[in-house]
């Protein structure tokens, strides 16, 4: 399978939002800074009509995605949002629903959030990667137990060859041109963030 350069633009976004729980709340590095970057992005993404996919881990034992971003999942864009055992989102249910690489179909420019960042996270990232979809993580999006294990994981799936990012630079990206129809509510997302975005960096870009 032809390797997709890391250089080449934004194409086909998509969200992932992994395993943001609320069991997880109290045991998060810094879960409360993880909240509004995973709200950024996936107000921006339904503004922009992105396929979101989302996923939780043993929910009767971990609880459900957190009630901060329930609210805004209830939309026609979210493909999956399905409970899960494996570690990788990439189940059979979402796997049905994403582009064939293999098959000549466009690959996915993945943009993904959640937890656990050395465990979901890392085992989403590889198998997207290995299906030839593109991923970008976002550095002010993912978190673990141990602030430690982050910069462990991030280190290794720059070297897997997902692109390591910020949530306000993918979101330009995405747009591309300030002439994008979603330029205005998007940008004016970001502004009206930026003092939760700081602080989510301040924590979280010490990698």
């Amino acid at each position: 399978m032809a390797t997709i350069s890391k250089a080449t633009g934004i194409r086909n976004p998509a969200l992932f939002i992994c395993d943001i729980q609320e069991k997880f709340r109290p045991a998060i590095y810094e879960f409360s800074k993880l909240i509004p970057t995973a709200t950024k992005l996936l107000t921006a993404a339904n503004t922009l009509q992105m396929p979101i996919y989302v996923t939780t881990q043993n929910r009767s034992k971990l609880g459900d995605t957190i009630p901060e971003l329930q609210a805004r999942l209830s939309v026609p864009n979210v493909k999956a949002n399905i409970d899960k055992t494996l570690f990788s989102m990439v189940t059979p249910e979402i796997e049905s629903l994403l582009p064939r690489v293999s098959a000549g179909e466009m690959p996915l420019d993945v943009i993904i959030v959640g937890i656990e960042t050395h465990i979901c996270v890392t085992q989403t990232t590889l198998g997207l990667l290995e299906r030839g979809h593109r991923v970008y993580v976002v550095v002010d999006g993912v978190s673990s137990v141990h602030a430690e294990e982050r910069g462990i994981a991030l280190a290794r799936l720059r070297d897997a060859g997902a692109v390591i990012t910020s949530s306000e630079s993918v979101l330009f990206e995405v747009l591309g041109d300030a002439g994008h129809g979603a330029f205005r509510a998007v940008s004016g997302l970001v502004k009206d963030m930026k003092e939760e975005t700081k602080g989510a960096l301040e924590v979280f870009s010490k990698i």
